[in-house]
């Protein structure tokens, strides 16, 4: 009876890895043919990509990491408007376009952890429903990327809050 056990268990393990593999498949990444700096920094996709840091951006960035030194660990909060100005907490906002702003630190933020949820700076009311999105700012290693959509995944201007841990 014991040999029969291990035989129909042996068997149902082999059928299991036989369904994985033909009903899973398997994928193979292909060889890229982009130069190693395209390689690096994805290409622009749609809606979905940054606008170019501008000269402006990075000298207020500049001027921020010069201001502040590195603090171990930190947990840094900011509350910013729909129209792009800051209501309350640490940083300096910049409004780039339809949803997208970036807001930039007086240290290197590019090891953190950033949370987002869209808010209301006042004590009134429901914010409006909508989706965010953080990023670590390209070429700007003390700045995040926020972009707020309405929930058809439209660029909307809304209000958030914006949490940074740093390790």
């Amino acid at each position: 009876m014991r040999t029969f056990f291990r035989r129909k268990a042996a068997a149902v393990t082999l059928a299991v890895l036989a369904l994985t593999l033909a009903g899973g498949g398997i994928a193979v990444a292909q060889p890229s043919a982009k130069t190693p700096q395209a390689s690096v920094q994805p290409a622009a996709r749609g809606t979905n990509a940054q606008p170019p840091v501008t000269a402006e951006s990075a000298r207020k960035a500049k001027a921020a990491l010069k201001a502040n030194t590195t603090l171990v660990a930190s947990t840094t909060i900011v509350v910013v408007n729909s129209n792009g100005t800051k209501a309350r907490g640490t940083g300096t906002v910049i409004k780039y376009g339809t949803g997208q702003y970036e807001v930039q630190f007086g240290q290197v933020v590019t090891a953190g952890v950033f949370v987002a949820t869209v808010g209301r700076a006042d004590a009134c009311c429901i914010p409006p429903a909508g989706e965010i999105s953080v990023a670590p700012r390209l070429s700007t290693p003390n700045a995040v990327f926020v972009q707020t959509r309405n929930s058809a995944g439209t660029p909307t201007d809304l209000g958030f809050h914006l949490v940074v841990h740093l390790p």
